[in-house]
């Protein structure tokens, strides 16, 4: 799949996020890469020999450093979601699945940094492709 097919893909599966998380998605930019670099790996809690090794991520939720905004609040500071294009694709090759794959990505992504607990990405995660 193209790298536009894939921002195609991720753009769809925007369309589809629960009201509870898509209410989040006001000031976030959505970004797709390949991969994801070294410095985002160790973001995301893993060492240098783990990422020797192979560990990736699907995706990554970037909250933008900005300096003090005074009177903005957390919700509405913008946030940065990455969504890398070839572990996904290396483990999903369906397309309906890739889909699915894609949005739980996001959903969780978002989930755990506006705090979500598994009950709710448990009930999110039972109607994973609203689009089938």
């Amino acid at each position: 799949m193209s790298m536009r097919e894939f921002r195609d893909l991720v753009k769809e599966v925007m369309m589809t996020l629960p009201a509870e998380i898509a209410e989040h998605t006001r000031n976030l930019v959505v970004d797709v890469a390949e991969w994801p670099d070294d410095e985002q790996l160790r973001e995301a809690g893993f060492s240098d020999e783990e990422i020797a090794e192979g560990a990736t991520v699907y995706g990554l939720f970037e909250p933008f450093r900005l300096p003090d905004l005074t009177g903005l609040e957390p919700s509405d500071q913008p946030n940065r979601l990455w969504i890398f294009k070839a572990p996904h694709e290396e483990d999903f090759s369906d397309l309906r699945q890739l889909r699915i794959e894609i949005r739980k990505t996001v959903i969780h992504e978002l989930a755990h940094h506006f705090g979500f607990d598994e009950q709710d990405l448990a009930r999110w995660d039972a109607n994973p492709d609203p689009l089938s």
